[in-house]
This record gives structure tokens, C-alpha cells and sequence, in this order.
């Protein structure tokens, strides 16, 4: 009990130490304080499932929007999660404009959501899904799979791909898709 006390109290007395931006008063700081997880570098771990997104020259309209919806913290931690991420070819198939104008400030609430539709809080494998099954997506609204020859499809939109994260699976989809 008593090295529990002491030990608190060493913690303490270090926090108390430290200024406001999370240097000690006498040690000047010249590197900003970055965001969250997304900001750490790591060359040598398993990319979560943000990073296998930026890493992707075919999910670039799918970074840009999960920066202008403030996601990417959010898919950055832990997880687990089931990403279906659409790739530009799949974002060029909305009705012109559409993503334009998503990407507007002043739009963030929706994309957001149809974000959000696109994400489970779950880490499956493309194999675990079974023709007819309803699962629930972030955003609180629910999709069905379609399993059949010619693969796995969610709503409509077809895997084409499965890249396994650190923190959860990305599954690489055809098409947008958009709540009902």
C-alpha cells in the first residue's frame, strides 16, 4: 500500500513539473504537439486502417474525405474495425459534383454519416460474411450481404480486395455505399 502511495505521489510531482504544453518548465519546446495516433510514424508495424488508405493511390478521394469529416483519429486507434473503402472509381460513379459537394464544410454532418456506413466495429475477415446477413454499421443503420460466385457484396457495392490491418480490415469495395 505504501508503494502505491509513494508511487502516486513520484507521478504526481512529475505532472506538477511539467508546463502546459507537456514539457518540463526549464526545457523548451520547438517540435508542435501532433494530433492523435495517426500522427505516430511507424515503418515497421502493421499499418492500421488509415494508413493502409493513404498507402493506396486508389483511396485518395476516400483520405480526403475522412480528413474533412475529422474520421481519421477515430479509425487510426485501436479498433477493432471492418472497413469497406471505396476506391476513386467508385467515388467518380456518384452523380457529378456529389463528392465536391460533400467535401464542403458546411457539409461535414453528412459526410460523416455516409462515412460512417462504410465502417463496423468489428474486425471480419471477407469469409465470415453469409448471403442474406444483416450486420450493423457505425453510422446506426444496417447493410445485408450477398455471397454468392462471384464473391462477397455489401449493399451492392463487391469486395475486390482485402488488405488485413492492425487494428481491423480493410475490405476494398466497387461502390459508395450510401444509407438508405
Amino acid at each position: 500500500m505504501k508503494t502505491i502511495a509513494l508511487s502516486l505521489l513520484i507521478i504526481f510531482g512529475i505532472c506538477a513539473c511539467q508546463g502546459s504544453n507537456g514539457t518540463s518548465d526549464n526545457q523548451a519546446s520547438e517540435t508542435p504537439v501532433l494530433a492523435g495516433q495517426e500522427a505516430v510514424v511507424d515503418d515497421v508495424s502493421e499499418k492500421d486502417v488509415v494508413k493502409v488508405a493513404v498507402g493506396s493511390p486508389d483511396h485518395t478521394t476516400l483520405v480526403a474525405a475522412l480528413k474533412a469529416a475529422d474520421l481519421v483519429t477515430s479509425l487510426a486507434n485501436a479498433g477493432p474495425f471492418t472497413v469497406f473503402a471505396p476506391t476513386n472509381a467508385a467515388f467518380d460513379k456518384l452523380p457529378a459534383g456529389t463528392v465536391e459537394n460533400l467535401l464542403k464544410p458546411e457539409n461535414k454532418d453528412k459526410l460523416s454519416d455516409i462515412l460512417q456506413h462504410h465502417v463496423m466495429t468489428s474486425a471480419l475477415t471477407a469469409d465470415f460474411f453469409q448471403d442474406g446477413q444483416t450486420m450493423g454499421m457505425v453510422d446506426g443503420t444496417n447493410v445485408t450481404f450477398k455471397v454468392d460466385d462471384n464473391g462477397v457484396s455489401v449493399d451492392g457495392a463487391k469486395i475486390i480486395g482485402s488488405v488485413k490491418a492492425s487494428n481491423g480490415w480493410v475490405h476494398v469495395v466497387d461502390t459508395v455505399i450510401l444509407p438508405k
